[in-house]
């Protein structure tokens, strides 16, 4: 504190001599000094008051202390009896990083970090994947096999940061490669409140819904290389829209949330963003805590409505798909990175009633009321910070009647390896026996690389 005192003082001598006074550019860069040394001297005095508990705002980068940032002043050329200040090292100051204002808030916290996920692979399928027919399910959005070969997959950049001490933004672009074309697209564009009172959050933009578990996570979080059966039979792979979410998380040391969300309901299952652009609605709550010093858990169930016309699979009508989830980690060292198990299951009830009309050919229509459902359980044993094996065990319930009825229940069967050479970098074998219909099946082999460039916030539980 002696040190950081003792450049405060200095910097407050360099501000007002008369040495630097006379040239409008020295001028202006001595009132931007000035202007931080009054920053300090408010920083200072917050440091003797009690501290205020408030909560969290997301920030893009960790803030610098205030100490650590006064005596980083203390250390430049400037602040040196023996060397005199210039207008270069008043720059040096008045730009240097990390520096908070007077109200407590990190400049660096506005700078958006960027990150960029890479993610590659190649595929060999017993089954030609263009031959890919699962029965009882059409495929819709993102729900059929990976390609034969190399394929970049899907990559990502992001830009994340806060906007001001209300808001927090992020927009994160797609790129991916399909049948030789190269696709950008944006995955998710919204904004968050910061400052809402009682526990409460609105998020507005283009989101992944939080139904579900593995819904409102980005694919290359996952364990495994592909999603689960039941998420491409009855999301397309992962459900994100255009719309508004509204969430309460409780004041409780046990996590409880609930939440909904209003969606434009253009993507599948929707279709047609019909009641003007206002199809889809969600309700979802989850709750978790900690079991021990080694244990955590966390549960929920979820709900989404929604109106389609012209649907991918030829539905249109009213939609429902009910979903439950579960998850628990165990740690033995109490961080699961060291090494642990991570057990998740997730069930799945599709109910539709109203009529199918063929995309190909819309004379031809039938009735749609029925029920379908799916669901997926997984292990994964993390043996230590650069390994992990997990198993994965995928199940589909077709409906009886209606225009995709089948007797046959598809199933698939997956194992990985995973290698991290670090949080950036990893590499992972996968092998998968899928049995889509009853004359088919389908023996897959892929290897997969991903890596993580620049800044990058912490994952979802």
């Amino acid at each position: 504190m002696r040190k950081s005192l003792l450049a405060l003082c200095v910097l407050s001598a360099l501000a007002t001599s008369p040495a630097f006074a006379g040239d409008p550019v020295t001028d202006r860069r001595i009132e931007a000094l000035e202007a931080q040394v009054k920053a300090l001297q408010a920083e200072l005095q917050a440091l003797k008051s009690p501290p205020v508990t408030a909560t969290p705002a997301p920030a893009a980068t960790a803030p610098i202390s205030e100490e650590a940032e006064i005596d980083a002043l203390a250390a430049t050329p400037e602040a040196s009896p023996e060397a005199p200040a210039t207008t270069d090292t008043i720059d040096a100051v008045a730009a240097t990083p990390g520096t908070t204002s007077a109200s407590g808030s990190n400049g660096n916290a506005f700078n958006p970090a960027i990150s960029i996920i890479l993610n590659g692979s190649y595929s060999h399928h017993s089954l030609d994947p263009d031959n890919y027919v699962r029965a009882g399910f059409p495929l819709a959005g993102e729900s059929g096999p990976s390609p034969n070969g190399f394929s970049l997959g899907e990559s990502e950049v992001s830009f994340a940061a806060n906007i001001d001490d209300k808001f927090y933004g992020q927009l994160t672009a797609s790129i991916e490669s399909e049948d030789g074309d190269d696709h950008l697209g944006i995955e998710e564009a919204y904004i968050d409140t910061t400052a809402l009172p009682a526990g409460f959050n609105l998020r507005m933009g283009r989101f992944f819904s939080n139904i579900g578990y593995l819904n409102s996570h980005h694919a290359h979080t996952d364990n495994f290389f592909d999603r689960p059966l039941a998420y491409q039979a009855f999301l397309g792979g992962q459900y994100g829209d255009d719309g508004v979410q509204l969430r309460w998380v409780a004041p409780t040391s046990l996590l409880f949330e609930v939440g909904g969300e209003v969606l434009r309901g253009q993507n599948y299952p929707s279709g047609g963003a019909q009641d003007g652009g206002l199809g889809t609605r969600t309700l979802f709550a989850h709750m978790g805590g900690d079991v021990g010093g080694n244990s955590e858990w966390l549960a929920g169930v979820s709900m989404l409505k929604t109106k389609t016309a012209s649907g991918e699979d030829g539905f249109n009508g009213d939609a429902k798909v009910y979903l439950a989830d579960a998850t628990w980690k165990w740690a033995p060292q109490g961080n699961f990175k060291d090494g642990g198990i991570t057990l998740r299951t997730e069930y799945f009830r599709d109910d539709r009633n109203g009529v199918f009309i063929d995309p190909e050919d819309d004379t031809l229509t039938s009735p749609w009321d029925g029920q379908r459902s799916g669901a997926y359980v997984e292990a994964v044993y993390r043996l230590n910070r650069l390994w992990d094996i997990g198993y994965r065990y995928d199940k589909l319930w077709a409906d009886a009647g209606g225009p995709f009825a089948s007797d046959f229940d598809p199933d698939r069967h997956t194992a990985e390896l995973t290698w991290r050479n670090s949080e950036f970098s990893l590499f992972r074998l996968q092998l998968s026996h899928d049995k889509p219909n009853a004359d088919d099946s389908d023996n897959a082999v892929t290897v997969q690389y991903q890596t993580s460039l620049g800044a990058h916030g912490a994952h979802k539980f």
